[in-house]
């Protein structure tokens, strides 16, 4: 929902900064690659009890995340290569958030429920993958109530407030399941309408 509704006003404000940090020599792939390893810093403080400076890096880590975009687009480097390199770390950031949460949970609470962010951890790579193979067939796959900022959103929130982070944790994943079926039945009825389409377009006799 954020992604859909705040990009265009968030490109205002990071562009300018983009093209100051291309003037700086800063490139859009050391933003990304500095981004990934505050993401494995924060796991590691997350899973090792400091869930305030895993907040605190969470948030460091999204920085060079938006602004890795606005720099590639100064320097006119804006790529299918770095759109790849970009998307394929991402999602190595959200796995090493997920696995510093199953650490924590491992080791403070009894039972199985450090297995609860490894099954939302899957649901959010669902998620993507709709929306990665819906795009490369040629159909709009964005869109949910749970994409990925506000999964950071509510994983900050759990991690200031941490006695409500398994709360949080299971209608995290309730609504990241919502959002694998809003996306799968929003690609199917795009593919269904262009094969009922193709199908009436078709001579008769």
């Amino acid at each position: 929902m954020f992604d859909g509704n705040f990009r265009e006003g968030v490109a205002k404000a990071t562009d300018p900064v983009g093209r100051g940090m291309h003037r700086v020599g800063i490139t859009a792939d050391i933003l990304t690659v500095v981004g990934v390893l505050m993401a494995g810093g924060a796991a590691w403080a997350i899973g090792a009890g400091r869930l305030w400076l895993g907040f605190a890096l969470m948030l460091a880590a999204a920085v060079p995340d938006l602004l890795d975009g606005p720099v590639a687009k100064a320097a006119g480097t804006t790529s299918k290569r770095g759109a790849f390199f970009d998307s394929s770390m991402d999602r190595v950031s959200d796995a090493l958030i997920f696995i510093g949460i199953a650490w924590h949970l491992d080791v403070t609470e009894p039972g199985r429920i450090s297995i609860l962010p490894m099954a939302i951890m899957a649901a959010a790579m669902l998620t993507s993958y709709l929306r990665a193979k819906g795009e490369l067939l040629g159909y709009d796959a964005k869109g949910g109530i749970m994409e990925r900022a506000e999964r950071y959103i509510a994983i900050s929130v759990a991690l200031v407030f941490n006695s409500i982070l398994i709360p949080v944790l299971w209608i995290m994943f309730a609504l990241i399941c919502i959002t694998v079926v809003q996306r799968f039945f929003k690609i199917w009825g795009q593919a269904t309408s262009e094969m009922q389409s193709s199908r009436s377009s078709e001579p008769v006799g």
